[in-house]
């Protein structure tokens, strides 16, 4: 072991701050991310929908959907659009 190899604990102590900033960071509720795919019940419950008229939607084409190991996801940005086409037709 050469000394440029050596690690002291201040090292260490430095990592370990650095590393549960960083982490807390991520764990953040209000991070400006959001999750980019949502299942077929929570798309039901932000849409005030019947599964029936979700399926609906995916059927004519007004929702796009992606099908994994037999979930159905929706990408948050299509039901943002949906919800902004929604509340249109309300104040119409």
């Amino acid at each position: 072991m050469t000394v440029n190899e050596l690690i002291t604990k201040e090292d260490l102590k430095a990592f370990k701050a650095e590393l549960l900033e960083e982490m807390r960071s991520m764990l953040q509720p209000d991070r400006a991310e959001s999750k980019q795919w949502i299942k077929s019940q929570e798309v039901r419950r932000l849409l005030g929908i019947s599964p029936g008229t979700l399926q609906n939607l995916r059927v004519n084409g007004t929702l796009s959907y992606t099908k994994v190991g037999g979930i159905l996801y929706y990408k948050q940005e299509d039901i943002g659009r949906l919800l902004e086409g929604k509340e249109k037709s309300w104040k119409g």
